[in-house]
């Protein structure tokens, strides 16, 4: 264990977020395909949401006042590590059914894991959470893998 993997960022690992709920609608989803330059119909129309849908659907609506200079929430389940930086370290997405108007879905995050790798430049400290999206009858839709790299 590295200086930086100290026990109590250590005893984060399997912090749990609150539930959070929101109602897929057919206008979101439309507002979206067009934004991101969809061209398939059944985004277009709002039959079904685009890859990627879900990233907005459960950001937080803030102040600007409360957003990171980068103009993004601050997002509280990855933790500071003492004299680092943080940078993006990959998104895995798996889809287990498509997200359709009227879906009342559910995520969770959780802190799944912290490590540390070797690099060129030094230590990196890479921090996991993964988010876990149900629907109204518990059935998984999607289950998503962020990683954050502290160097």
């Amino acid at each position: 264990m590295g200086d930086s993997l100290n026990p109590a960022l250590l005893g984060r690992i399997g912090t749990r977020s609150a539930a959070q709920t929101e109602l897929v609608t057919r206008r979101d989803i439309r507002k979206y395909a067009i934004a991101t330059r969809q061209r398939l119909p059944k985004y277009l129309a709002g039959d079904e949401a685009p890859p990627l849908f879900h990233v907005a659907l459960f950001w937080p609506v803030l102040p600007v006042e409360q957003l990171a200079p980068d103009g993004v929430a601050i997002d509280t389940m990855f933790p500071p590590v003492e004299n680092r930086r943080p940078m993006a370290g990959g998104l895995k997405i798996d889809y287990h059914r498509p997200i359709r108007p009227g879906d009342v879905l559910t995520a969770t995050r959780t802190l799944a894991n912290i490590h540390e790798k070797q690099g060129s430049s030094g230590t990196l400290v890479f921090i996991e959470v993964l988010m876990q999206v149900v629907n109204a009858a518990g059935e998984p839709v999607l289950t998503e893998t962020t990683t954050r790299i502290m160097r």
